[in-house]
């Protein structure tokens, strides 16, 4: 779903300024530990499996929802590999909406089913080798890549500045 009622409404009262998204996103690996990128009609760059998350829901229920509207997936999440935000998280989409996304990663498990879009949103699905990323959407580290996995949660480090 492109977008939910709940961000229909909000943008009816604010219109098309910046909005801050709670977001999940998924690394989902096959069995060549190679990880799936999705890809909208049109774009250029690659993204993760992503989306909102909606009132009311947590943001595991959130995460298997998205994942199975974009491609068709049962997964089941099993680590939050980093918590990402900040300015290099904004976009602007066609319409002019802009929003800044507050993205938790997630490593999921596929539990069954097949590549598809159900919503429509997704047009081009592919798994990469860690050495062959596409050009991505946002910029992650390439820690959350690693098949050999990390013993922590990244977060984003900036000096603090007061």
């Amino acid at each position: 779903m492109p977008m939910s009622a709940y961000y229909q409404e909000l943008r009816q009262k604010i219109g098309t300024q910046l909005i801050f998204c709670p977001s999940v996103v998924a690394v989902i690996r096959n069995e060549l530990q190679q990880i799936l990128f999705v890809q909208e009609e049109g774009a250029t760059g690659w993204g993760l499996p992503a989306g909102a998350i909606e009132i009311g829901e947590t943001p595991a229920e959130a995460l298997i929802r998205e994942v199975y509207e974009e491609t068709g997936l049962s997964c089941v999440p099993s680590t939050l590999l980093g918590v990402f935000g900040g300015q290099e998280f904004r976009w602007v989409y066609p319409d002019g909406n802009q929003v800044e996304y507050l993205n938790f990663v997630f490593e999921c498990r596929i539990r069954k089913g097949t590549l598809h879009s159900v919503d429509g949103e997704i047009a081009h699905y592919q798994f990469f080798d860690e050495r062959s990323f596409p050009p991505l959407q946002f910029p992650y580290p390439k820690e959350i890549f690693s098949a050999e996995g990390h013993e922590k949660t990244l977060f984003q480090r900036r000096p603090y500045v007061r």
